[in-house]
């Protein structure tokens, strides 16, 4: 059981569009309607807008793989990337997604770990993220990891307004 990540670039807007779409949907279409999550998927994930995320200077993507296989990707965010006007001091982890098959093999601590270093690097006093508040196991995982919920937000799938909530953790 190897791991490693990758960053991605430009040239990987592709494999970064069918990830994206695929762990998003199944996470998330059990509790969702075809159409709003379509709407979703269309919006978000649509190869232009990939390719404008991975071009900005203050958001990077990684592929984490699994014995050579594309397991999974993490997107964070510092500056003026980040969805919420949070702060200099702040890294914002706006995306963690492991494939179903990949679950329960510690790839997510191993790209959340990515983004800790990231952080220090960057000198960033804390990392925070929005996890929607009815995804009980990413709200345990992200407790377990020392993350703390001090908001919430409105995120919209499709024309459904949504909770999640501000999680927070804080290096120094």
């Amino acid at each position: 059981m190897k791991m490693t990540i990758k960053k991605c670039t430009l040239e990987d807007s592709r494999k970064l569009q069918e990830i994206s779409c695929e762990t998003f949907n199944e996470t998330f279409k059990h509790q969702n309607s075809p159409e709003n999550m379509n709407a979703y998927l269309e919006r978000a994930f649509a190869l232009k807008q990939l390719e404008k995320e991975l071009s900005h200077v203050s958001s990077q993507f990684f592929f984490v793989y699994f014995n050579k296989e594309i397991a999974g990707y993490l997107k964070v965010n510092i500056n003026d990337a980040q969805s919420e006007k949070m702060g200099d001091e702040s890294l914002e982890i706006e995306r963690i997604y492991i494939k179903t098959k990949f679950q329960k093999h510690g790839l997510g601590k191993y790209l959340l770990n990515k983004a800790l270093e990231i952080a220090l690097e960057s000198n960033k006093k804390k990392i925070w993220l929005g996890v929607w508040e009815k995804n009980e196991n990413a709200i345990a995982f992200y407790k377990k990891q020392g993350f703390v919920q001090t908001g919430a937000h409105s995120f919209y799938m499709g024309d459904e307004e949504q909770i999640d909530f501000i999680m927070i953790k804080t290096l120094i």
